[in-house]
């Protein structure tokens, strides 16, 4: 974790078979080192054991490990600090020339965007927008607010979850302007400034910035190469006592991880042993892609301690900026409370659109799904073929493709490939505490001709970029 001292021990039990290669042993010795910190594995800020307790654990030499640790400050990943010993950073990072801020598919014409994960609009929103003008004369006589939602909406919303299993009144439903004004809503109503918030590491990096804004500590815990890891999430939540969790449990953004069932229970319990609120983001829930039963919803683990959070950004259109919450009747009033102050009501049309989707999402979705899966395999078939070192897991839903790249160079790629027509958001970008350089997110959402011509000048890019630099690692795929 960010800021712990981390035991020689420890460390060896990191750095594996790292004098494996050619060359001096110091230089071995701080690529490998580079190499964790980059990605994450040691946090930025973390001490590393003194120079005579590694030398002593690796049995290697005194001057080994000093001149290791003198090449990692000379590339700014070691920090020399009085008192504190040598504490991990990251250097400063190549930032993308565009503005982060930009409108995908408007300011990004003529250049194939793999920043947004979200798809264009589903076939028969011209005639849910319709439908719904038809049905707005009713509500021109009311002043259009509606704190809590239109009923009509929260009614198709709660019957959605009783589908599920999930027992839900529409009370407990509370409209927002999407999951993003959803999640801000839920950690002002649970959080005091200063408390801590549990989330997963990498995620999705705006909510981790509106959990920021809240005055609230983020205790991000790093998940592992398969997916979550609940012996590290226990320890953690027994030993910070977070006051709330944001977590993505349905095909994690970036990863694309799916949580069992088992897995869900487990949690749960953990968290309402500590009091701890989740706030379980399923926004990607409705895109399972190779018809796989899913798991039944995080808040039937512990109907009273869960906030879930929705959205149809991903499985109708962005443009339609509604989402939701379900929340526990005895925390309803206090969520009411905390988005008066942001958000008196999303706009009555998009709600009344909405509503109808939602009424037909079992004869719209399955096209949907369809259609992403077919751009998912586009996406992992082009990226086998132009760029056969990257590796990454097939994931059987969501958006996007978590692509671990033989170096830790994913800043300097993204101002590389931006000059070459692609934009991208690095790995370290879904790292609340910094690195992962050895990642990058590919979002399937483009057509798959655009697809396929992106990912070939992305490697042109990532070609040029490690041109001459050696690959220490063997190059392998998992699809």
């Amino acid at each position: 974790m960010k800021g712990q001292y981390l035991p020689a021990s420890t460390l060896s039990g990191l750095l594996g078979a790292w004098s494996d290669g050619t060359g001096p042993a110091y230089r071995l010795l701080a690529e490998r080192l580079r190499l964790l910190i980059a990605d994450g594995r040691i946090m930025p800020g973390s001490r590393l054991p003194s120079e005579r307790e590694l030398t002593d654990a690796l049995g290697v030499s005194r001057t080994t490990v000093a001149s290791a640790y003198r090449e990692l400050r000379d590339s700014g990943y070691l920090l020399s600090r009085r008192g504190s010993g040598s504490v991990t950073a990251l250097p400063s990072k190549v930032e993308p020339e565009l503005g982060r801020h930009h409108a995908p598919g408007i300011d990004t014409d003529g250049l194939y965007d793999f920043t947004c994960a979200a798809p264009s609009a589903v076939p028969g929103i011209s005639a849910a927008v319709a439908e719904a003008t038809a049905n707005l004369p009713v509500h021109l006589a009311t002043p259009g607010y509606h704190p809590q939602g239109l009923p009509v909406l929260r009614a198709e919303i709660a019957a959605a979850y009783e589908e599920r299993g999930l027992p839900t009144s529409p009370d407990q439903i509370i409209i927002t302007a999407g999951a993003l004004a959803a999640t801000s809503i839920a950690v002002r109503a649970i959080t005091q400034i200063g408390d801590r918030v549990l989330t997963e590491s990498p995620t999705h990096p705006n909510s981790v910035d509106s959990i920021r804004r809240s005055g609230c500590r983020v205790v991000a815990v790093p998940t592992s190469p398969g997916g979550w890891d609940l012996p590290l999430l226990e320890a953690t939540i027994r030993q910070s006592a977070p006051r709330a969790a944001w977590l993505v449990v349905d095909f994690q953004n970036p990863t694309g991880w799916l949580m069992p069932a088992a897995d869900r229970q487990r949690l749960a319990i953990a968290f309402a042993r500590a009091r701890t609120t989740a706030i379980v983001d399923e926004t990607l829930f409705e895109l399972s892609l190779d018809g796989q039963e899913m798991p039944p919803p995080f808040a039937s683990y512990d109907p009273a301690g869960v906030i879930t959070v929705g959205s149809v950004s991903k499985s109708f259109w962005g443009g339609l900026r509604i989402g939701w919450m379900r929340v526990p009747e005895p925390l309803i009033a206090r969520v009411l409370d905390a988005k008066a102050s942001m958000d008196l009501g999303a706009p009555v049309l998009d709600q009344l659109v909405v509503a109808g989707l939602l009424r037909r999402r079992s004869t719209i979705l399955p096209e949907r799904r369809l259609e992403i899966a077919r751009r998912r395999d586009a996406l992992a078939s082009a990226v086998s073929e132009f760029l056969p070192s990257w590796r990454f897991q097939l994931p059987g839903g969501g958006l996007s493709l978590w692509c671990e790249l033989p170096e830790p160079v994913g800043s300097s790629l993204v101002g590389v490939a931006q000059r070459n027509g692609v934009l991208l958001v690095a790995g370290s970008r879904f790292s609340p505490d910094g690195g992962l350089e050895s990642f990058i997110r590919l979002p399937f959402t483009l057509d798959p001709d655009a697809l396929r011509d992106g990912v070939e000048r992305l490697a042109a890019s990532y070609n040029g970029l490690t041109a001459g630099s050696p690959l220490r690692r063997p190059a392998a795929m998992i699809a």
